[in-house]
């Protein structure tokens, strides 16, 4: 089973806690195992535990590691790292070549990132060339990666779960 989790650089706590919070939301949400936060914020790391623990799936959050050691060491155990950003290759040219590796890291950034990632990458990829935000690109690209199988994953240990419905909502334990 293929493993992907994503390291999340640049975190500025009073400006990016949504946002960052979102991006570990949809990387669980599209796929993702886990979440490496490349700074100190209980506060996130404690908001996406909680979602993962309601609603399943194993999703983990390790916060206030460093960037270049996470890509060092995903790297050194045989991982493949993907940037995403809107200056790489574009996805669709090069998401079968992705697809085949065993364990991806995403690595996304919030203010400008180093760099030093565009080398230590072993792709750059870009969702597209336009600005968007890293929440829309964690989603799109695991959306290619797993060719939309991610869409109907379901979590027997969850503590929630959505019934569908065509009016209201209905949530059941």
């Amino acid at each position: 089973m293929k493993k992907v989790c994503v390291l999340r650089l640049g975190h500025r706590p009073l400006r990016d806690r949504r946002v960052t919070t979102h991006v570990g939301l949809a990387a669980r949400a599209f796929g993702a195992d886990g979440m490496y936060l490349a700074a100190d914020d209980p506060k996130v790391a404690g908001s996406i535990r909680d979602v993962a623990a309601r609603w399943g799936g194993g999703f983990f959050v390790e916060e206030g590691v460093s960037w270049k050691g996470c890509i060092r060491s995903w790297k050194e155990r045989g991982g493949t790292v993907v940037h995403l950003t809107m200056y790489g290759i574009p996805m669709r040219d090069i998401i079968g070549e992705i697809r085949g590796k065993e364990e991806i890291l995403l690595v996304v950034g919030a203010e400008k990132v180093p760099g030093e990632i565009y080398g230590l990458a072993d792709y750059n990829v870009s969702v597209t060339n336009q600005p968007h935000s890293e929440v829309s690109g964690i989603a799109v690209f695991l959306d290619h990666l797993f060719e939309g199988t991610e869409l109907d994953r379901t979590y027997p240990e969850a503590g929630l779960r959505i019934e569908p419905s065509p009016a209201g909502k209905r949530t059941v334990p």
